[in-house]
């Protein structure tokens, strides 16, 4: 944030304006909606002589590592549940073309995508439950920074692989080369890349609708 408006703010709270008249001085001499809104979420709205400052949430060592394990645990499970779902329709529609030790390591890569599943998503899912739990209990944790940082890589990670996905779609379309083991396995990226990029989005307008 930057010190002048903040400075700005701190001093017209302390003459009791108004926040609105405060917000529209602010918009007249160019300031954006989004820096006003910091600046003035920096004070409690409190009846109090003198600008009361919020407590700033820190990023600790114990809570970044729980982000980290959480949105470690979400890429193994979309990862291996994508690679699982692309075997199975392997196996559903078979290539007669495909050689036999193919067909050996295909039942591999099932047993590891299986294994991955069954010990990452239960971690991923109780991280889940635990970080939301100490949100619930203090609210000022959802302005988490590592957890902006990761949920916003995750939604870049997540648009791409969905544009990735769309421009295989229409180069295989344009080159005829369209056959439904192809058309599931695209579904199958689409719709769990989708699955992420929609939950991140809405849990990041949900903070923005609680601040």
């Amino acid at each position: 944030m930057t010190p002048n408006i903040n400075e700005f703010v701190r001093e017209a709270l302390a003459k009791d304006l108004p926040r609105q008249d405060i917000q529209d001085a602010l918009l007249k001499a160019g300031w954006q909606t989004d820096e006003i809104a910091t600046a003035l979420a920096a004070y409690a709205d409190i009846h109090f002589p003198i600008p009361v400052p919020k407590r700033k949430p820190y990023a600790s060592a114990q809570e970044a590592f729980l982000y980290l394990l959480l949105f470690l645990t979400l890429y193994v499970t979309a990862i291996s549940l994508g690679m699982l779902i692309f075997q199975l329709i392997n196996v559903w529609l078979p290539d007669a073309l495909m050689p036999i030790y193919v067909e050996v390591n295909r039942l591999n890569i099932i047993r590891q995508s299986t294994a991955s599943l069954i010990i990452a998503y239960p971690i991923f899912m109780w991280m889940t439950l635990l970080l939301r739990k100490g949100i619930k209990k203090d609210p000022e944790k959802r302005a988490s920074k590592i957890r902006k940082w990761l949920t916003y890589i995750t939604l870049f990670l997540a648009a791409g692989t969905i544009i990735g996905d769309l421009i295989a779609l229409v180069y295989n379309l344009l080159n005829g080369d369209l056959t439904l083991r192809f058309i599931l396995k695209i579904l199958t990226i689409g719709g769990i890349a989708g699955l992420v990029f929609g939950y991140y989005l809405w849990e990041m307008k949900r903070d923005k609708e609680s601040a």
